[in-house]
C-alpha cells in the first residue's frame, strides 16, 4: 500500500472519532416523527384534554432517562395547562388515540439550563417514544354511535325499564376489560335508577331490542380517577359495544296483537274452557325457545285457573277458533327472574314472545250442539233408541281439517240407536231425526272421543264437527226386546219347534223355528244385530242346565218368569 493510500485510511478513521465526539445539532423547535397513525381517528388532543400515554424518554444517543412502562402506569394529564413542559405540552396536541410519535424537544422548551437534578443534564435536547391511549375533556358527555337500527321498534328503552343486554367493555385504545359474551349470560339490571355506571345509565336510554349502538364516556361518567381497582385503570374514558335483547317495565303486562280474527267468530273463549293450540315461543329478540308444531301435537290446557304461567293464561281468554295472535309476556307474569331449563331454555327476566294459532276450544259443561240444516216436508216418523239407522257424514275438526267421510266408500254407516255403536254425541246428534233430514253436529271431547282421541285420526281432547244425513231408517223394538211376536203366540210352541218329537228342542230346531216364523212374519227380531247370535242368547236362556237342549220341563220354567228376549 503507497503512502496516499495509507494517509487517507488515517484521515477517514479521524473523521469518524470527530463525528461521534461532535455534540448535537441544536434545535430551535420541537421536532416530530410521527412514527404509527392509525386509519381511524375519531378525535384529535386538544388544548385542555386530558390525556393518557406511555412514553419512554431517551437523550440523543439513545440512553433512556425516564419510562411510564417502567413504572407500570400511564402518564395523566391536562394539555396545553403548564402541567408538562413545554415541548410535550405542544407535541401532544393533535394526536390520536393508538397513534405513536417521536418528539424531539430543544432544551429552552424542556429543562433549559438548569436541566432536572441528576436525571437530566443542562441544556439536554429529549427524545420521547409516546403512544397515546386515552384522550377526554371535562365538558364532555356520552356518545352514542348506534350503528344498527331493526326495522321495527315498538318500545323504546325509558327509565325505571328493565333491560337484558350483551356488551363488550374496551378502554378507547380498544383493550378489552370486560364482555358479557365471554360469560354467556346477558347483564340484567334496571335502568336509570343509579343501577349502573352514570354513562351506561344514560347510554341505554332510547334504545330498541335488537338496536346495535358504541357508548363512550369519559370517565366522570365511567370508574372516574380509580379505576375499578382491576382492570378499568383511572381516568380511563370507556367504550361499550352493546346489543339490547331485552326490555321491560314491572308495571307492564301482556299485550296482544291480532293478527288474524276469523269473520266469524260465534264464541270466545271464558275462563274454565278446555283449549287446544299451536304456538311458537321466542325471546324480544326473535331467539327461538319452543314450538308445538315440531312436536306435531297442540299444547291443551284449561284456561284460567293456574294451569299455564299467568300471561298465557290472560292471553288465551276472548280468543276465537282459527283466531292467530301473538302475546308478548313480561318475566313477572312469565318465568321470572329465575327462567327455566325445564323442556326447553328460557333465561331469568326474559320477555316472552308467543306466535299462537287457536285450534279449537270446549267447556266440560258444553253439550251437543245440533242444528238442522235440512228437513223434508214430511217428517212424521222420528228415530228413537232402539231403531236401526243408516246414514252419511263428512267429519272434520274445528279447524276444519278433514277427519273422514262415508262419501269417500260409497256406502252409509249403520248402527244401532242406544247400543253404544259411536260416540254418545253421535247418537245423540241421530235421535228425533227423519229420514231426508240433515243435521250439523258440534260435539265435545267428552261425548265424542275423550282426551285420547283416536291414534293417527282424531287428536286428544278435539271438538268434532259432523254433517250427518239420514238415508234409512228401520223401526226397532220396544226397549229390552231382541224378538217379538207380531201374532198371538201358539199355545203349543214347544211341540212346533219339536219337530223330530223327541221331547227335547237342539239348538238348530230352535234356530229353524225362530228363522221361520220372522220369514213368515209371525216374528220379529231386534234390527241390526247378528240374527243367529240374538236366537243363540235365546236359546241359551231357554236351556236352563245347559246340556245343549230344551226340555218341555225347562221351557215351561222359563215361560214363568218375565223375560223380553225369550219366549
Amino acid at each position: 500500500m503507497n503512502s496516499w493510500a495509507q494517509g487517507m485510511i488515517y484521515l477517514a478513521v479521524l473523521v469518524a472519532f470527530a463525528a461521534c465526539d461532535a455534540p448535537p445539532v441544536p434545535l430551535d423547535d420541537i421536532v416530530i416523527e410521527k412514527t404509527f397513525v392509525p386509519e381511524q381517528c375519531g378525535r384529535a388532543v386538544k388544548v385542555g384534554d386530558y390525556v393518557r400515554y406511555h412514553y419512554n424518554g431517551m437523550f440523543p444517543d439513545g440512553k433512556k432517562f425516564d419510562s411510564s412502562y417502567d413504572r407500570g402506569s400511564t402518564y395523566n394529564v391536562y394539555v396545553g395547562k403548564k402541567q408538562l413542559i413545554e415541548g410535550m405540552d405542544r407535541a401532544l396536541v393533535g394526536m390520536c388515540v393508538n397513534e405513536r410519535r417521536l418528539v424531539k424537544i430543544p432544551p429552552q422548551l424542556a429543562y433549559g439550563k438548569e436541566g432536572y437534578g441528576d436525571v437530566i443534564p443542562p441544556d439536554s435536547i429529549l427524545h420521547f417514544d409516546v403512544l397515546l391511549l386515552d384522550v377526554w375533556n371535562p365538558e364532555d358527555g356520552v356518545q352514542i354511535n348506534t350503528y344498527h337500527t331493526p326495522g321495527n321498534c315498538s318500545r323504546k328503552v325509558e327509565v325505571s325499564d328493565y333491560v337484558r343486554y350483551h356488551y363488550n367493555g374496551t378502554l378507547l385504545d380498544g383493550t378489552l376489560f370486560d364482555s358479557s359474551h365471554t360469560r354467556l349470560r346477558t347483564y340484567d339490571t334496571y335502568v336509570g335508577i343509579g343501577w349502573l355506571i352514570a354513562g351506561m345509565d344514560q347510554g341505554l336510554l332510547g334504545m330498541c331490542v335488537g338496536e346495535r349502538r358504541i357508548i363512550t364516556m369519559p370517565p366522570s361518567l365511567g370508574y372516574g380517577s380509580n379505576g375499578d381497582g382491576s382492570d378499568i385503570p383511572g381516568q380511563a374514558s370507556l367504550v361499550f359495544d352493546v346489543v339490547l335483547l331485552d326490555l321491560h317495565n314491572p308495571k307492564d303486562g301482556i299485550s296482544i296483537d291480532n293478527q288474524v280474527v276469523p269473520d266469524n267468530c260465534l264464541r270466545k273463549s271464558v275462563a274454565g274452557d278446555f283449549i287446544r293450540y299451536h304456538y311458537n315461543g321466542s325471546l324480544l329478540d326473535g331467539t327461538f325457545f319452543d314450538s308445538s308444531y315440531s312436536r306435531n301435537r297442540t299444547y291443551d290446557t284449561y284456561v284460567g285457573k293456574g294451569y299455564v304461567i299467568g300471561g298465557m293464561d290472560e292471553g288465551l281468554i276472548g280468543v276465537c277458533i282459527g283466531e292467530r295472535r301473538r302475546i308478548t309476556i313480561p318475566p313477572h307474569l312469565g318465568y321470572g327472574e329465575e327462567g327455566t331449563g325445564v323442556g326447553f331454555f328460557i333465561p331469568g327476566s326474559a320477555v316472552l314472545v308467543f306466535d299462537i294459532h287457536i285450534i279449537d276450544f270446549h267447556n266440560p259443561s258444553d253439550k251437543v250442539e245440533i242444528s238442522t240444516t235440512y228437513k223434508p216436508e214430511a217428517c212424521e216418523t222420528l228415530t228413537k233408541k232402539g231403531d236401526f239407522v243408516k246414514y252419511h257424514y263428512n267429519a272434520s275438526l274445528m279447524d276444519g281439517n278433514f277427519i273422514d267421510s262415508t262419501y269417500n266408500y260409497g256406502k252409509t254407516y249403520n248402527i244401532v240407536l242406544g247400543a253404544n255403536q259411536v260416540v254418545p254425541g253421535m247418537e245423540e246428534g241421530l235421535m228425533e231425526m227423519c229420514v231426508g233430514e240433515r243435521r250439523h253436529l258440534v260435539i265435545p271431547p267428552h261425548l265424542g272421543y275423550g282426551e285420547r282421541g283416536v291414534d293417527g285420526e282424531v287428536p286428544g281432547s278435539a271438538v268434532l264437527i259432523f254433517d250427518i244425513e239420514l238415508i234409512e231408517m228401520e223401526v226397532g223394538l220396544p226397549d229390552g226386546y231382541m224378538f217379538i211376536w207380531n201374532d198371538e203366540v201358539s199355545a203349543n210352541l214347544f211341540t212346533e219347534m219339536d219337530a223330530d218329537k223327541d221331547l227335547q228342542v237342539l239348538a238348530s230346531e230352535f234356530t229353524d223355528y225362530i228363522l221361520r216364523q220372522v220369514n213368515e212374519g209371525k216374528g220379529r227380531l231386534a234390527p241390526g244385530f247378528d240374527a243367529y247370535r240374538i236366537i243363540e242368547n235365546m236359546f241359551s236362556n231357554q236351556d236352563r242346565n245347559g246340556d245343549g237342549k230344551i226340555t218341555e220341563e225347562e221351557f215351561k220354567l222359563k215361560a214363568d218368569e218375565t223375560s223380553h228376549d225369550e219366549l
